[in-house]
């Protein structure tokens, strides 16, 4: 196979030898090898506490919120409707609002949510993250996060004291808190959620607050939760414009959209690994120039283009690049599969815990291996590590090939 000259030239200079110029080259491969690398696990990881934080919020909330400027009083009629809408797997009205919970001596301040008990069962993954008790909100029963059942002490079977706001807004009269059973204890990993909320039935959250009859909201869950643009505009037809219809991603734009910004500002900091990565590859290419000084002064002198010699150093450059993009790619894919085993490792060498599950309720580092990261990334280092050649490609261009041979 016949390859273009500067092609060929640039590979029989990176041909190893034992001579300074091949420990220098290696250095700068590997110098990409890691940013690569870094870049490829820190934005793996990253993506993976997104799609963990998805997931926690989808195991409380449905995926559709529909609420009014006030009381929803005819709940019942919006469900129905909303049930016929193309795409809703399920609807169900609740009371939502905050309380003051006590048992013995402690109090806590959580979020009641009154729940319809039949219709809750198609909206919410809560009954699947039971981890004590059942979930059963019939009656005088109360469902407590796990948390926050921790902090009160409390296990399935004991009695909670619930105070509504309301019972201190008219301090003539005199409200009894109401005394509730708790029934089961869940975990959906979200402290938010886990320490922040306590689920009773619908009618009793009405008691609470003096309602005799409707909701706060209705939530809608839907076929699917990622395209729900659609759906939502179908729902906003059929209940017409004197409700807010809000999907979940819209309810928790500012924490994605935090994410989404540290993880660019991750991948913009990292990079400039890659770019000190080809400094180093720059000043291998100089160091070439120099050692190569008379062959590039023949190779001009017998009539070879500017353009040919520079290309050697382009070529050189995104060999290199090339080489050190591959390769890291390969050890950061390698890193991510083995990060837990690789964590394991260095909390024992280390004697202690490097990951606290009681701090981010989980028991392995979440990472999400995206393609189209690893291709930003790998199209991003390429263009750099060739553009590290552009100083010393200029240089030996320049060369004047009488002073190159003037000592020969």
């Amino acid at each position: 196979m016949n390859l273009p000259f500067s092609l060929f030239l640039a590979l029989k200079y990176l041909k190893p030898k034992r001579t300074f110029l091949s420990v220098v080259t290696v250095i700068s491969i590997l110098g990409v090898l890691l940013g690569v690398a870094v870049l490829i696990i820190v934005l793996s990881v990253m993506s993976g506490f997104d799609e963990m934080w998805r997931d926690k919020i989808l195991s409380f909330n449905a995926h559709i919120t529909v609420s009014g400027y006030g009381i929803i009083e005819n709940e019942d009629e919006l469900v129905d409707g909303i049930l016929g809408v193309k795409g809703v797997s399920g609807a169900a009205p609740y009371v939502q609002g905050l309380v003051f919970v006590q048992h013995g001596d402690r109090v806590f301040t959580p979020v009641v949510r009154g729940v319809d008990p039949e219709r809750e069962l198609t909206v919410s993954k809560i009954p699947e993250n039971m981890v004590d008790g059942k979930f059963s909100v019939n009656e005088d029963e109360v469902v407590v996060g796990r948390d926050l059942a921790n902090r009160l002490d409390v296990r399935v079977g004991d009695k909670l004291l619930v105070y509504s706001p309301q019972n201190f807004a008219k301090p003539d009269e005199l409200h009894l808190p109401e005394e509730l059973t708790v029934s089961g204890i869940f975990e959906v990993g979200m402290w938010e959620f886990d320490m922040g909320f306590i689920i009773t039935s619908i009618q009793r959250a009405r008691e609470l607050y003096g309602m005799e009859e409707g909701a706060h909201a209705i939530q809608v869950m839907t076929d699917d939760p990622y395209h729900l643009d659609d759906v939502s505009a179908r729902i906003s037809d059929v209940i017409g414009p004197d409700y807010d219809v809000q999907t979940w991603m819209q309810q928790n734009r500012q924490l994605f959209a935090a994410l989404r910004v540290e993880k660019n500002m991750m991948f913009f900091l990292l990079i400039f690994i890659t770019i000190v990565a080809a400094f180093g590859i720059t000043n291998t290419l100089i160091t070439v120039t120099v050692q190569k000084t008379r062959e590039i002064g023949l190779l001009k002198a017998i009539g070879f283009q500017s353009e040919s010699i520079m290309g050697v150093f382009f070529w050189q450059g995104w060999i290199e690049g090339f080489i050190g993009t591959l390769s890291g790619i390969g050890f950061g894919l390698m890193v991510l599969h083995y990060r837990n085993d690789l964590m394991q490792l260095l909390s024992d060498r280390l004697n202690m815990e490097l990951f606290p599950k009681e701090l981010y309720h989980l028991s392995e580092i979440p990472a999400v291996i995206s393609w189209g990261d690893i291709g930003v990334i790998a199209v991003s280092v390429m263009v750099i590590c060739t553009l590290a050649g552009i100083v010393p490609a200029y240089r030996a261009a320049r060369l004047d090939p009488v002073s190159a041979l003037r000592y020969e």
